[in-house]
């Protein structure tokens, strides 16, 4: 979605489609055909479904047979926690990071099935607090279930890796539920949804170049997954309706280049041109979100004290530089970050800015965007300048 005169850095958002993907989903629309058809058409649209659950069953290290497709990251972090109340879970921890998704439904289920919500506390990186997770897995009450956990592998906003596995390790200890977001993280970093120690784990086509209205969740053995949609037995009778061939199709394609770029270290090449970036904004006064943690390599989360988030995101569109204040999938809403709330940024949380690179990212794109940047904080810092001076 870069062009010459317009600079794409909100991957976070949705990465553009790949070419092969739009190959992918084009043959896919050619062959036609319902996968649940036993004739030669369906047949054949069957073989580009189980071909694509391969691929996605590639990109996160889980058995092909437990890749159960779905509309996206948001339903396929709604099955896992329904599944799981399902199960007989009466008490989920959410991380306090957790996308809305996990933070919305954990909140419905409180309304409608009388579970009771924790969450998670971080520290000022973002990190998941390990010490308050085993403290709290330490006492658990039998009579609210086994425990469920939710903590996502690598935040939205700030791009911090959170630890997984650790976590994993508690929660196997206590018998537990460890539900795993991976949707910003795969594609990025190495994701094996086993050696996590995750029970399930959710990924979506449209963060790595697929199409969007497609994502999948695995699932290990000591997950029960419940039916979310009935009438008909697609995807091993727990998701009912015919497949969406096409999407999943181009899904396939997104995550076989994506597991092949992460594995030739494409990714890890790029996080220079972030890291320079970055240096550049902190001289002019920025401060970077989770910076002492470990991050995805294309994303940067930054914080101008005094520059609200909104004016940062509309200054930058104007000069065709399109980037977004923390998570954009709020109906295109820009409000104080809640991610940046909890780990306790103070005002610095209506002030934060991402800017996520990806597959088709280069190094001019980073620098269009600093560039631009520096223009728009100097506008602002002259405006700022005679209200300033009339306060003292």
């Amino acid at each position: 979605m870069s062009s010459a005169n317009s600079v794409y850095l909100d991957y976070n958002a949705t990465a553009p489609a790949r070419p092969e993907a739009k190959a992918a989903i084009a043959h896919a629309l050619d062959v036609g055909g319902n996968p649940s058809s036993v004739h030669a058409a369906g047949r054949a649209a069957r073989a580009l479904v189980e071909q694509a659950r391969a691929e996605v069953a590639a990109l996160i290290a889980a058995p092909a047979s437990t890749v159960i497709f779905t509309s996206g990251g948001t339903e396929a972090n709604a099955l896992a926690l329904e599944s799981a109340v399902a199960a007989g879970a009466k008490r989920l921890l959410i991380s306090a990071v957790e996308h809305d998704s996990v933070h919305e439904t954990a909140h419905a289920l409180a309304r409608t099935a009388g579970v009771a919500v924790e969450e998670i506390p971080v520290d000022r990186s973002g990190r998941l607090d390990l010490a308050w997770l085993a403290e709290r897995l330490g006492r658990w009450d039998a009579a609210d279930g086994k425990p469920f956990v939710a903590a996502m592998l690598a935040n939205n906003e700030t791009g911090v890796i959170q630890p997984v596995r650790e976590a994993a390790e508690l929660v196997r200890a206590a018998d537990g539920w460890l539900h795993v977001d991976a949707v910003q993280a795969a594609g990025k970093i190495e994701v094996d949804s086993r050696g996590l120690g995750a029970d399930t784990l959710a990924v979506s086509a449209h963060k790595i170049g697929g199409p969007q209205g497609v994502g999948a969740l695995t699932f290990g053995p000591r997950a029960t997954l419940t039916r979310r949609q009935h009438g008909g037995g697609q995807e091993r009778g727990r998701r009912g309706g015919t497949e969406n061939v096409p999407g999943i199709s181009g899904f396939g394609a997104a995550a076989k280049l994506a597991r092949e770029e992460v594995e030739a270290g494409k990714v890890e090449e790029k996080q220079a041109w972030r890291d320079a970036a970055a240096e550049a904004l902190k001289a002019a006064g920025a401060v970077v979100m989770g910076e002492a943690a470990p991050r995805l390599p294309q994303t940067l989360c930054v914080a101008a004290p005094g520059f609200p988030s909104d004016l940062q995101v509309m200054a930058l569109d104007l000069t065709g530089v399109m980037v977004s204040a923390g998570a954009a999938c709020s109906s295109g809403k820009v409000k104080q970050s809640p991610v940046l709330a909890a780990m306790d940024q103070g005002d610095l949380a209506a002030c934060g800015l991402r800017v996520s690179g990806g597959w088709a990212t280069t190094e001019a794109d980073w620098n269009r965007f600093v560039e631009a940047w520096f223009e728009a904080h100097r506008r602002h810092e002259a405006r700022r300048a005679p209200v300033a001076a009339g306060v003292a």
